[in-house]
Formats: structure tokens, C-alpha cells, sequence
């Protein structure tokens, strides 16, 4: 599977601007690659006023991962600012190349920020499949959370996370990626943001790609830039039976805590 990671420096609560820069950077990729992969709150920044910048489920940033992944027959996968019900959402958009999709809402909420209090959080972890992968995304502060994470009878081959990671706490990020990818026998994807927003938070990026052992496929990428990586489904088949080591793994039952 070749994806393309996206890191940009997202224009603060400019759906349009952030959309713009996105369709250049989908429209220079080439052809054969399967999936594009998005940060977190793509079309609008982290931000704590959802109030401004919400939009419906099939609303105009929705509607432009759909019409890109038609176009382009790739997958794309990030999150956005979804209202809903009167709540808002940290939502995460796979969407396939006939334009059909699947949510996913974030489920850990960033307390340090008062993500909490204003997004709702979602339940249920979502597996994916796409072109005879078994994929599971999720979103930036879930990764500090192994056990959400954590595969259960070989559910997925890929680890995908979304973020708005600060480069305070980069070196966890870059350590945790890996740790997800060694304990589970995954591929780990981690597309972040870079630059910095009107609150001074800086943003240094570090999107990668780590293979099941835990080594670097793709270094963590610095600025505003596109890298394509091209994940090898049957040596991860291979490694997992000869290892074996996901066979001794603890079985658990994830409860939810309503």
C-alpha cells in the first residue's frame, strides 16, 4: 500500500484556505498512490471554539475529502469539527474511493486543553478494510492510551493516527508511535501538524511511518511537506507467524465507561 502524509501548517479556523492548500497538495501526488492521510481538525486548526467553524456531518469539508477521493480513486483519512444534535465532534473521515465513508469520533479528549468540556466523545474504536488491509484510525490523544489500542485476534495490520501534537512534547510522540508499533506487530502511520497557532503553541510536525518492529520506514518529516511510503503487507504476514509473539498476548474486554 503506498500512502502519501500530509503535514502542512493549518491556517487557524480558515476552512477555505486550509482546503485550498490541501487540494494542491493531493493534486501533485502520483497516481498509483492508495491513500492520502490528513492531521487532526485538518480544515480548521486544534481549535476550542467549534462554535465558528462546525459544520454538519455532510458539510463543505466532508464533501471535499469525498469529491478528492473520487477524483483522485485514493482513500483520504483526517479529522474535523462536526456538529451534530447540538454537540460537536472531533471526527475523523475515512473515506474510500467511491466516495462512500466511515467515522470514527475521537474517544480520549484532550483534558489539558478543555477538550472535554466543549467536544463530545465518541465510544466505539473503528477497523476499516481498503484494498485487503484491516486498518484502525484514530486520533492524536489516543495514543497515549495502549489498552483502546491494543490488537485483539489480528483485527488490523495498520495503526493510523491523526494529531495536533505540540513540539513540547514531541520526544512522546516519536516514542509512543513506536511503542504502539513494537507491542502490537504493526504498522504505525502518525500524520501531524506543523507551525504555529494564534495560542503560540508550536507545532513541529515529526509525521512518520514505522513498521512492525518498531524501525523507521519514513524519519520524522520536518516543515510543511508531502512524503509517500509504501507499506509490504506480506513480510508484516511473515514476521507476525514466524515471531508469533501476538499469541501470547492477554485477552481483555474493553468496557465502555458510560
Amino acid at each position: 500500500m503506498k500512502i502519501a502524509l500530509i503535514q502542512f501548517d493549518t491556517v487557524w479556523e480558515c476552512i477555505d484556505r486550509n482546503l485550498e492548500t490541501l487540494t494542491h497538495e493531493i493534486d501533485l501526488l502520483e497516481t498509483d498512490v492508495d491513500m492520502a492521510v490528513l492531521p487532526e481538525m485538518f480544515s480548521t486548526g486544534f481549535t476550542m471554539q467549534p462554535e465558528y467553524v462546525a459544520e454538519p456531518e455532510f458539510g463543505k469539508s466532508a464533501q471535499w475529502m469525498i469529491s478528492m477521493a473520487q477524483k483522485y480513486q485514493i482513500a483520504i483519512a483526517g479529522s474535523l469539527v462536526v456538529s451534530e444534535n447540538d454537540r460537536f465532534y472531533n471526527r475523523l473521515f475515512f473515506v474510500f474511493p467511491d466516495g462512500s465513508y466511515k467515522t470514527y469520533n475521537k474517544k480520549h479528549l484532550f483534558t489539558l486543553a478543555g477538550e472535554d468540556k466543549i467536544y463530545t466523545p465518541g465510544k466505539d474504536k473503528l477497523i476499516v478494510e481498503y484494498k485487503g488491509w484491516k486498518i484502525c484510525p484514530l486520533i492524536c490523544y489516543d495514543l497515549r492510551f495502549p489498552v483502546f489500542s491494543r490488537i485483539q485476534n489480528l483485527d488490523y495490520d495498520l495503526l493510523l493516527y491523526v494529531a495536533s501534537w505540540p513540539d513540547k512534547r514531541i520526544y512522546a510522540w516519536d516514542q509512543i508511535l513506536k511503542a504502539r508499533a513494537i507491542e502490537n506487530m504493526s504498522y504505525v502511520i502518525g500524520v501531524n501538524r506543523c507551525g504555529i497557532d494564534p495560542n503560540g503553541v508550536v507545532y513541529s510536525g515529526h509525521s512518520q511511518a514505522i513498521d512492525y518492529m518498531g524501525e523507521n520506514l519514513l524519519e520524522p518529516m520536518k516543515n510543511q511537506q508531502t512524503q509517500i511510503i509504501t507499506l509490504d503487507w506480506d513480510s508484516m504476514q511473515k514476521a507476525r507467524k514466524k515471531l508469533a509473539f501476538l499469541d501470547d498476548a492477554d485477552d481483555f474486554l474493553l468496557q465502555r465507561n458510560d
